[in-house]
C-alpha cells in the first residue's frame, strides 16, 4: 500500500512530515510513502498579514483540495495553524506526541533593551503578552518561515522575535551562534491553542484514516480536542488573541485560557469532561 502525504515546502513542514513518516513506518513497516509538495496561499503571499488573506485557512486550503481530489491521502499541519472549521468530508485522524508548547524570545547576541526596540511578530496574542513584559518596545509585523525570520533578525530588520519553541527545536535552531533564545514563562505568556502539536488530516472513514488512528498519541489528542473547543466556543479567528494550554495527568486534564491576554482562567476535571471544562471556562471569561 502506498500513502501519499501532502505537505508544505518549508523546512519546518518537511521536518514534521518526516516525523509522521517515521511513526508510520514504525507501525506499518511495509507501507510505501510518497511525498507530495504543495504551495499554499499563505506560503505564496508574504507581503500581507494573515487577516488580509482570509486567516489561518490560507495555510491549508490547497492541502485540503488535494485530499478531496484524491491527489493525496494525508495532509500534515501545525495544529495551531488550523482554522476552527475544516473541509466537509475530512477529519483530523491523528496527532503526534506534543512537542514544546511555549513561545520564546529570540535576540541577537549584541541585543540591549532600549526604548523603541523592535519586536517582530504577526500574532496579536504574542504582541499583547510581550507588551506587558516590554512596554517600551515597538512591534512590527513579520511573515515567512522560521529561517526567513531569523535572517531578518540577524540583518537588523528587527531587534527581537517571538517564535514557537517547538519549531526551533524541530529545526535544531535553539542554539544559534549569533542569537539567543529565551523561553517565556507559559503561566504568564499563554501559547496559542494546540501550539507544538502536529495534526494529521485525511478523508473520513478511509482506510488511511483507520491506520492513522492507530498511531495517534492519546494524551495529545485530548489536549488537541480541548484547546480546539476553546476556539470553537469563542468563535475565534486569527485576529482573536486567544491563549490556551492543557495538561493531562492521572486521568485528569487542567486547562488555562485567556481570550484577551488580560484575564486568565483555569480549571481541572476528569478527561471525560474535557469538552465541558473548555466550555465552562470560556463562559467564565466572556
Amino acid at each position: 500500500m502506498t500513502i501519499k502525504i501532502g505537505t508544505r515546502k518549508s523546512r519546518l513542514a518537511l521536518a514534521q512530515t518526516e516525523m509522521l513518516i517515521k511513526t508510520l513506518k514504525n507501525r506499518f513497516p511495509n507501507v510505501e510513502i510518497e511525498t507530495v509538495y504543495i504551495s499554499t496561499t499563505g506560503d505564496k503571499t508574504l507581503d500581507k498579514p494573515l487577516i488580509a488573506l482570509g486567516g489561518k485557512g490560507v495555510f491549508i486550503k490547497e492541502l485540503e483540495m488535494s485530499l478531496l481530489s484524491g491527489e493525496t491521502d494525508v495532509a500534515v499541519h501545525s495544529a495551531k495553524d488550523l482554522p476552527t472549521k475544516i473541509a466537509d468530508g475530512l477529519e483530523i485522524s491523528a496527532v503526534l506526541p506534543r512537542g514544546s508548547y511555549g513561545d520564546v524570545f529570540v535576540t541577537r547576541n549584541d541585543f540591549e533593551i532600549k526604548d523603541g526596540f523592535v519586536i517582530g511578530t504577526g500574532s496579536l496574542r504574542r504582541k499583547l503578552f510581550a507588551e506587558k513584559i516590554y512596554p517600551n518596545a515597538k512591534f512590527k509585523d513579520i511573515r515567512g518561515n522560521v529561517d526567513t525570520r531569523l535572517k531578518k533578525l540577524l540583518n537588523g530588520e528587527y531587534d527581537a522575535l517571538v517564535l514557537a519553541k517547538a519549531g526551533l527545536e524541530r529545526l535544531d535552531l535553539c542554539n544559534g551562534e549569533d542569537y539567543t533564545v529565551t523561553p517565556f514563562d507559559t503561566d504568564e505568556f499563554l501559547p496559542a491553542p494546540c501550539q507544538g502539536i502536529v495534526a494529521i488530516e485525511s478523508r473520513k472513514n478511509s482506510e488511511v484514516s483507520k491506520m492513522l488512528a492507530e498511531i495517534s498519541d492519546k494524551n495529545t489528542m485530548f489536549s488537541f480536542e480541548t484547546e480546539r473547543q476553546v476556539l470553537h466556543s469563542l468563535n475565534a479567528d486569527c485576529s482573536t488573541p486567544v491563549g490556551a494550554i492543557s495538561k493531562v495527568e492521572n486521568d485528569r486534564i487542567t486547562l488555562s485560557l485567556s481570550a484577551d491576554c488580560k484575564k486568565t482562567v483555569s480549571g481541572t476535571d476528569e478527561i471525560s469532561n474535557r469538552i465541558k471544562l473548555a466550555k465552562r471556562l470560556v463562559s467564565e471569561i466572556e
